[in-house]
């Protein structure tokens, strides 16, 4: 980028944070932008962020507004940072022209205009008309072909964030150009919205251990009975083709071979623990029974690299996140003694592993979503993709 003392910097960022009565609940999206605005705002650039929150659908909302954002986004980094009503137009182009070299300005929802999530080239040009670079820094976003995440980089010079570099760095080591032996650990409630990764995966890792609700159908599918727990049969015959892909990829399935279950879905019930093949037709599996865990631990000290995504149990209601807990600490220790690379992502992934308290001791926890589910899944990203265009 050169010197850019004075230059402005068209930043997209992530500010979609969680709040409740004006108050941010989680500042973990804040803080991931310190490292790229800082560093401008040092070397004297007009850094001007965009970003969305919510879903306003196209149309200025003030319950939608990012204004309230500014007071605490300046703590975070420790400086002022100025709010500026719209993010094109008249009002945008008189605020920019009035700031200094270092100063900082959040620009309005991007998504109060229709435009930027249809890609509108007007839109593009009139964001363009602000800036003289562009870096995105949102790789949360990166799976949108909205205005301010894919148009803008082939409309300005475009370049990636320190977060965003930070993010691709680790996805390419955990699934790009990995340290074989790979394991992924799978989890959530459904098979129907994991099936493209388990697709991808599979010819990817190594080990594939699946768990959460979606185990249940698998183990329909192997003809266990999972008595009334959350189970898809009408996907067994997909969890059978699968398997059928590992194997002949030569990647290991595991399965949970014990379990932890009850007669009712409630904080603390009364539990049984129990080989799967003994569940009765009034208990449902609720979370990974403790000998599978300890088999589970073994297979990531034999791993030199870990993908995961989504609990082992209902991490929610407690005991069952006792299976995740303990999985994601022997995780954890692996990767302090430098046996292991561990990259996760999701949102109930970085909550449970908040939960197991060692979010921090994994070599790097994505805050993206969807844009982490597709990456999984082996689709491009348009935003990735427009600034390896530029």
């Amino acid at each position: 980028m050169g010197d850019i003392r004075g230059k402005r910097v068209l930043v997209r960022e992530d500010l979609n944070v969680p709040m409740k009565d004006g108050v941010v609940t989680d500042d973990t999206r804040l803080r991931a932008t310190v490292a790229t605005v800082g560093e401008l705002a040092d070397k004297g650039a007009i850094v001007l962020i965009l970003a969305h929150f919510g879903r306003p659908k196209g149309a200025p909302n003030p319950e939608m507004s990012l204004a309230p954002l500014t007071r605490p986004y300046s703590a975070v980094l420790g400086r002022t940072v100025m709010f500026i009503g719209d993010c094109v137009g008249e009002t945008a182009e008189s605020a920019v022209a009035a700031l200094n070299p270092g100063d900082i300005a959040v620009l309005e929802n991007t998504r109060f205009h229709a435009g930027e999530e249809k890609n509108d080239p007007a839109l593009v040009e009139a964001m363009a008309k602000l800036g003289d670079f562009y870096v995105n820094d949102a790789f949360s976003a990166a799976h949108r072909a909205h205005a301010s995440t894919e148009g803008l980089a082939g409309r300005l010079p475009a370049f990636a964030g320190r977060a965003m570099e930070a993010e691709l760095d680790a996805l390419e080591k955990a699934l790009g150009e990995p340290e074989h032996p790979v394991a992924a650990v799978v989890g959530g409630a459904k098979v129907s919205t994991k099936l493209d990764v388990l697709k991808h995966l599979v010819a990817k890792v190594d080990h594939l251990i699946i768990g959460g609700g979606m185990a249940n159908t698998f183990l329909a599918a192997r003809g266990v009975n999972v008595g009334k727990s959350l189970c898809e049969h009408d996907l067994t015959a997909t969890a059978d083709e699968i398997m059928d892909a590992a194997d002949a990829a030569g990647c290991t399935v595991h399965l949970p071979y014990d379990a932890i279950v009850a007669t009712e879905f409630k904080p603390n019930p009364a539990t049984r623990t129990v080989n799967v093949h003994e569940v009765r037709e009034d208990e449902m599996i609720l979370d990974v029974g403790p000998a599978a865990v300890e088999a589970l631990g073994d297979v990531l000290k034999n791993c030199r690299t870990l993908v995961w995504n989504g609990p082992l149990g209902a991490f929610e209601t407690p005991p069952f996140d006792a299976a995740t807990v303990n999985l994601a600490r022997t995780a954890a220790a692996l990767t302090t003694e430098g046996s292991l690379v561990s990259v996760a992502g999701g949102g109930d992934t970085v909550a449970a592993l908040n939960q197991a308290g060692v979010a921090d001791k994994f070599s790097f926890v994505s805050t993206a979503g969807g844009a982490f589910l597709e990456w999984m899944e082996g689709k491009e990203l348009p935003g990735v993709k427009a600034l390896v265009r530029a």
